[in-house]
């Protein structure tokens, strides 16, 4: 049945649960296709992982979950959307800096040569390393963003980024180097993941963030991360959708009759929204699904500008603490055990440096975060401070007020990170071929109508909306009977049917 055929049957085309950056994609792509959407967030703001408020002191606007968007500019389904030309975006000289004690710093500029000729007689190694990645920096966000289990777009891209993921991924991943900088430039981004070092998966996300970094940099959004969700919510207003904010679901049964119904939502919430209409082979499968480890955050308020001793570090949009490779591995390996590390890695951004209206005049917020084993409820504010203070002497003392997250705060705030797992689910290599279980159709589940449109499904984690809208295209499929996909451009004003 096609899509004009449909309209008019059911009170919705199409019903979303979560305005998360992967929801508010699927129903972006759904209302451009000419389809009566709605989309359900039970927060009193749209945006998930996304959202930007007050955490601190009145006038300090700090980003809840993720502040800094690689994929901003690489992500196909934000290519499609125009985002780059919707809203404004800093893109720091600096994509990233790493720390070492003594002063000493890897510091990654946008340009890949310029960073190389810092690293000394590593640099010609790291040059190597990204280098073919770089030049191919689209296609490696398309191979790394589709379902691992069809053909790639571009094999070679593939073969040469799973080399290096390979080398990186196993205990000769220091084998090219002669320095501690690169190495621990490298494992600063692989250690995003919160897995275990060194991993393939571990080893795959962090050179894609890499490469990234070297070809359209790892951008910040001015307003913080509310204006790119802002940016999609009036989107979807303009093509007939809407958001009903404060509208917490517990059941499917509550949702208004709708062809499609896509949650943004982990398969242990999918469970319990479902109830008996799961099949209980599936239901099996998703309970086998695993979960990550947590984090901890801490915000600050601060009277100035973190205090780096190496001055190069003030201009990076992204600062990875934690010293050499072996010290982070060492970190993130103990969180991978249960154990919560003495020195730990600590995820650092300043976006006031280059969003100053992020805070009042002359003051500054800082964002952070370190790993925890899941469920944690430590509270980690000190161990942060006093990683930073490592590399910025003088930090404690700029500190004007803060908020501090545990890991069970953090799931409190955003059922989707389950024991503080903002990747809504391990990202090991395993689990990012069978998200959440194994089909070349993940987000397609048994019950009719039914899509998993969340981190919790392929591609994965990350602010880059493709499991939205690659569920988004597997309901205007099976659904509403088209393969035509809608397009999604900043001057396209109506919607196709």
């Amino acid at each position: 049945m096609s899509i004009a055929a449909r309209r008019g049957s059911t009170e919705f085309d199409a019903v979303v649960v979560g305005a998360g950056p992967n929801g508010l994609a699927a129903a972006v792509t759904l209302a451009r296709a000419g389809l009566r959407v709605r989309v359900f967030e039970a927060a009193d703001q749209a945006g998930g992982g996304a959202s930007t408020r007050e955490l601190t002191l009145p006038g300090f606007r700090h980003d809840v979950c993720s502040a800094v968007h690689p994929m901003a500019f690489e992500s196909r389904f934000f290519r499609e959307f125009g985002l780059r030309g919707r809203i404004e975006f800093a893109i720091p000289e600096v994509s990233f800096a790493h720390p070492l004690d003594g002063g000493r710093a890897g510091i990654a500029y946008r340009d890949l040569e310029r960073t190389a000729e810092g690293l000394g007689v590593d640099g010609r190694a790291y040059a190597g390393l990204l280098g073919p990645l770089v030049e191919r920096s689209t296609r490696v966000a398309d191979f790394t963003g589709s379902p691992l289990l069809r053909i790639p777009p571009d094999p070679v891209t593939a073969v040469a980024f799973g080399l290096r993921a390979l080398e990186q991924g196993t205990p000769v991943w220091n084998a090219r180097f002669r320095e501690d900088q690169a190495p621990a430039m490298l494992v600063g981004v692989a250690a995003h993941t919160i897995l275990h070092l060194p991993s393939l998966s571990a080893a795959g996300a962090g050179l894609a963030l890499t490469t990234y970094a070297h070809a359209s940099g790892w951008p910040i959004p001015i307003g913080g991360s509310q204006a790119i969700v802002d940016a999609m919510v009036d989107d979807l207003r303009a093509h007939g959708g809407d958001v009903v904010l404060q509208h917490p679901v517990s059941s499917l049964a509550e949702l208004p009759s709708a062809h499609a119904t896509l949650l943004d939502v982990t398969p242990r919430a999918l469970i319990g929204l479902a109830g008996d209409a799961m099949p209980a082979g599936y239901r099996r499968a998703l309970e086998r699904f695993r979960y990550g480890g947590g984090v901890a955050k801490v915000d600050f308020a601060l009277s100035a500008p973190v205090p780096w001793t190496n001055p190069d570090v003030r201009r990076a949009g992204t600062v990875h603490t934690g010293g050499t490779r072996a010290e982070i591995a060492d970190a993130e390996n103990d969180v991978n055990r249960g154990r919560l590390p003495d020195r730990p890695y600590v995820l650092v951004s300043q976006p006031s440096l280059f969003d100053p209206g992020r805070a009042p005049e002359g003051k500054h917020t800082l964002w952070t975060y370190t790993h925890v084993p899941a469920g944690s409820t430590a509270d980690r504010q000190e161990e942060v401070v006093r990683q930073i203070e490592r590399f910025a002497p003088g930090f404690r003392d700029t500190i004007i007020g803060v908020s501090s997250r545990t890991a069970v705060d953090v799931e409190r705030h955003n059922p989707n990170y389950p024991g503080g797992d903002i990747a809504a689910g391990a990202p090991t290599l395993w689990q990012m071929v069978r998200r959440p279980v194994l089909s070349t159709d993940p987000w397609r589940t048994p019950i009719p109508g039914v899509y998993l449109a969340s981190a919790s499904a392929v591609p994965g984690p990350g602010v880059h909306g493709l499991p939205g809208w690659f569920a988004a295209r597997s309901a205007l499929r099976h659904e509403f009977g088209t393969r035509a996909l809608p397009d999604l451009s900043p001057r396209t004003t109506g919607g196709s049917s």
